[in-house]
């Protein structure tokens, strides 16, 4: 295994791993040049609204999937499923990307006191919530669902437990999606700390 694999698998900070950080030091695991598929068309890209409304939704359904490794640390703190039901109603055009995105930086403000699976988790939540602002947020509820996962597990299990939660979430994935994402998980496997070696 090379080594920025195994330090992305290990926990490690991922910022060395070629990805970049933001003002606040986090990692941001959006490409630096963004895909011209994860743009609307509204905005000179390809993807069409019937698909980035079905990205939000596979992401929202990825995050869910973790919530629970948030939900028993903070079971009083509804930010992240909050977050997970707006980016749903934004994905039915119930409300406006702002309002989900929004809740995005709520969620993850849930997360910041936080550690392990229980922070994946909330973040998770923050990425699916943030899908109908940009896209390519898709990637990154799945990957930090993974992370849940995978720091949940206990012993030498979270490797396993990762591959079975990024088997679980390719299983969900709509067949009108299915090869945008998978063509982005081999593209951004990297900076997603490996969560899609599945």
């Amino acid at each position: 295994m090379d080594s920025k694999k195994a330090e992305a698998e290990s926990g490690a900070d991922p910022a060395t791993l070629g990805g970049r950080k933001s003002e606040i030091g986090n990692l941001v695991i959006l490409p630096k040049i963004r895909d011209p598929r994860f743009i609307t068309v509204r905005r000179g890209g390809t993807l069409q609204d019937d698909d980035h409304r079905l990205l939000a939704m596979w992401a929202a359904d990825c995050a869910e999937h973790a919530l629970h490794h948030f939900e028993g640390a903070g079971p009083k703190d509804d930010r992240p499923r909050r977050a997970i039901d707006l980016g749903r109603a934004w994905a039915r055009g119930e409300i406006t990307w702002a309002e989900a995105r929004t809740a995005a930086g709520h969620a993850n403000a849930a997360a910041r006191d936080l550690k392990g699976a229980a922070r994946h988790a909330a973040y998770a939540a923050g990425q699916a919530a943030a899908v109908g602002h940009v896209a390519a947020h898709e990637l990154g509820a799945a990957a930090y669902a993974v992370r849940a996962a995978r720091a949940a597990a206990p012993g030498d299990d979270g490797l396993e437990a990762g591959r079975l939660e990024c088997q679980w979430q390719r299983a969900q994935l709509p067949h009108e999606i299915r090869e945008l994402v998978l063509d982005d998980q081999r593209l951004r496997n990297e900076l997603c700390w490996f969560a899609f070696d599945c």
